[in-house]
């Protein structure tokens, strides 16, 4: 298994933060410029994605696949306790799974795939072939489009609460690196269905956060993934997209201090009610 592209930063608790379908590892840089450094963080890029090479020819790219991958990832880390996690969108539900696995501490899950209605799914891979449709042409003149605030507006309106607060920088490194990603086709094809299933099976504290204004994985999927995880810490991002993490990074470091609380706590069951 090929390691993967990541960024390390910090002292103390370990956390893994995992990007969703088409991201980098980059999208979590307004939650670690809150986290200031307190966390022991590694940010991946999943493979097929950023600087990641593709998964292996026969390895398929589903959510079991790219787990199986990650969790070899922290395994060749050596770390002295398992991590806490955070994903979005796909990372989010990566996240679950390991969390399932009991590979990691706790999970912070932002909007995760996995709960949709088959024709929200199909809504889904329809938007996202969009995205990648528009990226492969704007990659050669994103700095421009994107340095106007109309530009950014147009780019991230379907995918971030408040796209104008985006760095410009960050929004033409995503639209790039989503043109770029050789992983793209084969990993939507592989998720384009999953559904998540047995939360009683989790052995971690489990926390899921969906953004109010999310236009990709719409809200009212929240309310299957808290029928699906009874026992999970269930919140609102008010205001957020789909990718929450520039709409509202302290939020964000708010919910991980509070998922790490509860997998360090002895007796915690998976999850705890709001």
């Amino acid at each position: 298994m090929a390691s993967l592209a990541y960024d390390r930063s910090g002292t103390g608790a370990p956390l893994l933060l995992v990007h969703g379908i088409g991201s980098r590892r980059g999208a979590w840089d307004p939650v670690l410029a809150v986290l200031g450094g307190t966390r022991d963080a590694i940010a991946i890029d999943l493979p097929g994605f950023g600087d990641s090479a593709p998964l292996p020819p026969g390895a398929v790219p589903s959510v079991q696949g790219l787990a199986d991958a990650v969790a070899a990832f922290v395994e060749e880390l050596g770390l002295e306790r398992p991590p806490d996690v955070v994903g979005n969108s796909l990372g989010g539900a990566i996240a679950l799974e390991l969390a399932r696995r009991g590979v990691v501490s706790s999970a912070l899950l932002l909007s995760p795939v996995g709960f949709a209605s088959p024709g929200e799914a199909r809504y889904g891979v329809a938007v996202l072939r969009s995205f990648r449709f528009t990226a492969r042409r704007l990659a050669p003149v994103a700095s421009q489009v994107a340095g106007t605030a109309l530009g950014r507006a147009l780019i991230g309106g379907l995918t971030f609460g408040h796209p104008t607060r985006v760095e410009p920088a960050a929004m033409a490194a995503d639209v790039v690196g989503l043109a770029r990603a050789t992983g793209f086709e084969a990993t939507l094809r592989a998720i384009a269905h999953h559904r998540f299933e047995h939360g009683e099976r989790l052995r971690v504290p489990v926390t899921v956060a969906w953004g109010t204004r999310d236009r990709l994985l719409l809200p009212r999927q929240a309310d299957r993934a808290r029928a699906a995880l009874p026992l999970a810490r269930h919140v609102p991002l008010d205001g957020c997209g789909h990718v929450p993490m520039p709409d509202a990074p302290a939020a964000i470091a708010a919910l991980l201090a509070l998922s790490a609380a509860d997998g360090a706590t002895p007796g915690v069951a998976a999850g705890s009610r709001a």
